[in-house]
């Protein structure tokens, strides 16, 4: 297995001496069961139950005490328990609503056994009213692989952590590292995805594991949907919404189907749920806090733009372009920077948000907003000169606190000092593509 960052989190977290089982949240097939299967080994005992196992998820149902279940999965896996640190964890929890409900015995009976805990819709759990263990447990996001994680499985880990400590540094290593994220960009994050890269080194066949992954999540569609309606709309959406992916979109009428707002909202917020996308709102104020303006149409992210380009049909563009920002009229630079914010937290409340001013004709629109140190600073994924940057300098003079930018772009890391057309200073980070997973790093540096 690839080393993944969130390692270092799960560490933390079971470092904590007030620990409670940990909720681990991301859509299916982005590495859950294989990270905790490497975690445990740190563990003298690790039991990993799959609740798909109608047994084993009748252990849970059966049981009469906390430790009578212990027992009872020691037993059933035939594992004689050691001295030492225990990690139970639970795959799949959903399929026992009653596994769910005794994760807060496991906190306030057993809190020297470490839980964690995996399932595909536990938010859906919550829609139907089954017991939930509020306050008695805490979550954690796993996403695919950052660009962060894809130099260490390159084989780049020193490399990485140079740039890390120094991003000026990595303007002697920019065209490796142009290349590499173009790469990264191409075939996304995936893990299978990933191990068949650097084990094969063929792009090309890599198509039947994304032809797997998507009809893996298709096939998913039946557990999504409440009713035959919202089932056919998730359908349509897992089969024709990718070619809509960083674009603006409106419900009414999606990628050219006859289904009505309502129920194309319904099937989208279900499919985040899953994890599996984001509707991404557009904010027209410049400081805290954030509100979404929910009227106005979202951008569609999904969890992995290498299953964009393979289900958009765009591979050979993206292949072909000598610049991603080029590629598919700039949507899947922006659609890649997206990705990357969004591992920059393991916070499953985390949401990512764009900038448009208030007034409904106006045009400026800034890609991200990030909040860093309680300022929200605008990010715009473009090449060019400085004074093509409208939006963000609009941003600016509208903020008053503002006084850092970021541009992304295929350029070589600098800082250039800028002033908007209303005489505002402020300081604008020219941010390679492959440095943006180090954007809190650099902001700190640079504020």
């Amino acid at each position: 297995m690839f080393k993944r960052d969130i390692l270092d989190d799960l560490n933390f977290w079971a470092s904590k001496p007030n620990r409670k089982p940990l909720v681990l949240r991301g859509a299916r097939q982005v590495g859950k069961t294989t990270v905790v299967d490497y975690f445990g080994k740190d563990f003298d005992n690790f039991i990993n139950v799959n609740l798909e196992d109608r047994t084993l998820a009748a252990i849970f149902d059966s049981s009469n005490s906390i430790n009578d279940l212990i027992i009872d999965l020691f037993a059933f896996k035939g594992i004689q328990r050691k001295n030492g640190r225990t990690l139970i964890f639970i795959d799949e929890i959903q399929n026992s609503p009653k596994a769910v409900a005794r994760l807060r015995y496991f906190y306030e009976e057993m809190p020297e056994v470490f839980v964690i805990a995996a399932g595909s819709l536990l938010e859906s759990l919550i829609d139907v009213h089954i017991s939930f263990p509020v306050g008695r447990v805490e979550y954690m996001a796993i996403h695919p692989f950052s660009f962060r994680e894809f130099m260490v499985a390159e084989g780049n880990e020193l490399l990485r952590q140079r740039i890390s400590d120094s991003p000026s540094s990595s303007i002697v290593f920019h065209n490796k590292l142009i290349s590499s994220f173009n790469r990264y960009a191409l075939i996304g994050g995936m893990p299978e995805i990933i191990k068949s890269y650097f084990n094969n080194q063929d792009i090309v066949s890599l198509a039947d594991i994304y032809e797997s992954l998507l009809q893996g999540y298709r096939d998913d569609v039946e557990k999504y949907a409440t009713n035959r309606t919202q089932m056919e709309v998730i359908r349509y959406i897992l089969t024709s919404g990718w070619a809509m992916a960083g674009q603006s979109i409106k419900f009414n009428g999606f990628a050219g189907s006859e289904y009505k707002s309502r129920e194309m909202g319904e099937a989208f917020r279900t499919l985040e749920k899953a994890m599996l996308l984001e509707l991404v709102y557009p904010i027209t104020q410049t400081c805290l806090p954030v509100l979404p303006e929910r009227k106005r149409s979202p951008k569609l992210i999904w969890l992995d733009s290498g299953l964009v380009n393979y289900a958009a049909n765009i591979q050979k563009e993206v292949f072909g372009a000598k610049d991603i920002l080029d590629a598919w009229r700039g949507h899947l630079a922006e659609h890649i920077i997206a990705q990357e914010l969004c591992t920059l937290s393991n916070k499953v409340t985390n949401k990512r948000f764009f900038w448009t001013r208030a007034k409904t004709n106006a045009s400026a629109e800034v890609d991200f907003v990030f909040n860093f140190d309680s300022h929200l600073i605008p990010i715009e994924v473009k090449t060019g000169h400085n004074s093509h940057l409208r939006s963000l300098h609009s941003f600016v003079d509208n903020s008053e606190n503002c006084r850092l930018g970021v541009r992304v772009w295929s350029e070589p890391y600098s800082v250039d000092t800028v002033r908007t057309i209303s005489g505002k200073e402020f300081k604008l980070l020219n941010i390679p593509f492959y440095l943006f997973g180090f954007l809190p790093k650099i902001l700190e540096k640079e504020s």
